[in-house]
């Protein structure tokens, strides 16, 4: 019935090599340009699944559904696999430079509110890092700071006590270390 549309006009002994160039495009489009994200995987594998189909003269009909169908259905297992894949691996929280976090710091290079300059730094673990405040106050040289996030490629600070927030003298009038 619907073998005259689905069929576009192309001759039924042609489908096969139809199929089997769908899927090595699917599959090259997948590993070149989408990047391993499996997003096309599922229909390469459909595609592949309905040219062994069509090689055996299996009608059209079959052919479109198995390639939609098993694609949809392939799609739909990927992605719960995927989903349970990355909740029980998920990445450790120290990767990289998220590793910093929550880690304690010297500041080598005052840190001010306003620093447009990008001035600021910290020593971690003997690395210097490029810093910056979560609030608008300065913070000393020599202050001891905790890491509260990554901002691009500088650390988010705030001091570890509260005195150690400014350079400007204490209400006392002695300056703070």
């Amino acid at each position: 019935m619907f073998s005259a549309v689905l069929d576009l006009g192309i001759d039924l002994d042609i489908w096969p090599w139809i199929w089997l160039g769908t899927a090595v495009i699917f599959a090259l489009v997948e590993l070149i340009v989408v990047g391993g994200s499996f997003i096309i995987l599922p229909w390469a594998a459909s595609a592949f699944i309905t040219a062994i189909l069509a090689f055996y003269d299996v009608s059209i009909e079959i052919q479109w559904a198995t390639f939609v169908f098993g694609g949809a259905i392939l799609f739909a297992f990927l992605y719960r696999w995927a989903q349970r894949f990355m909740k029980e691996h998920t990445m450790d929280p120290g990767v990289g430079a998220d590793r910093l976090v929550g880690l304690t710091a010297i500041v080598t290079t005052p840190i001010l509110p306003d620093d447009t300059a990008r001035a600021g730094r910290v020593s971690i673990d003997g690395e210097t890092w490029g810093a910056i405040t979560d609030g608008a106050y300065r913070i000393a040289e020599g202050a001891r700071v905790r890491v509260l996030a990554m901002k691009g490629t500088r650390v988010v600070v705030a001091p570890i006590a509260p005195d150690t927030r400014s350079n400007e003298p204490a209400p006392g009038g002695e300056e703070t270390p």
